[in-house]
């Protein structure tokens, strides 16, 4: 089952290109799409957004046990990079690009936070649950719903071409997740 928000995504991307393809090729814009994993990286308010909320359960231990969950994951400033290089590399137009770092679990990112920001005072759980009490949780939960598609599918992808086109090197996961979980306390979104 694919979720609300992937379709609004896939739907305003086809608006875009079928515009495009509409216009006389004198008239014709040059289009390029950049396609974002999960967004981590450092947040510059207190809106952590629906990507960092990620960050913000495993923080504040909303769960006893972090799910099977598996997103492909990217720092906001690679993001940020990949968009100017798409609009200043000739090579990119007409190109849709996948722009993450990789694919990772929830089991990694509170690995991470566990060993870097637990001892900032955060109790950070890294055990497993169960894949049977996540789908009950997303039976009433709406962040656990949206990621429900994504229990035990670990993302396999090819980034070659955003690498390639765009001379695109993203930050590894550790260097994200501990700058969004910073910027996190930073600003107020977690406590202690």
């Amino acid at each position: 089952q694919i979720g609300a928000y992937e379709v609004s995504k896939t739907l305003a991307e086809r608006a875009a290109w079928d515009f495009t393809a509409s216009r006389d090729a004198g008239s014709r814009p040059e289009l390029v799409a950049i396609n974002p994993g999960l967004v981590l990286g450092p947040l510059l308010s207190s809106d952590w957004g629906t990507s960092g909320e990620l960050v913000k359960l495993i923080l504040d231990g909303a769960y006893p046990a972090v799910p099977n969950v598996y997103f492909s994951m990217v720092d906001v400033r690679d993001v940020a990079a990949a968009h100017l290089a798409a609009m200043t590399v000739p090579e990119a137009a007409g190109q849709r690009f996948l722009c993450a770092e990789g694919g990772h679990s929830m089991r990694e990112v509170a690995a991470i936070l566990a060993d870097r920001i637990g001892p900032l005072g955060f109790k950070v759980t890294t055990r497993k649950m169960p894949d049977f009490v996540m789908r009950a949780i997303a039976l009433f939960d709406k962040t656990a719903k949206l990621a429900i598609n994504n229990l035990g599918n670990n993302h396999r992808f090819d980034t070659s071409n955003i690498r390639r086109t765009l001379a695109w090197t993203p930050r590894p996961l550790e260097e994200m997740v501990v700058a969004m979980a910073e910027s996190m306390i930073t600003h107020g979104v977690v406590s202690k």
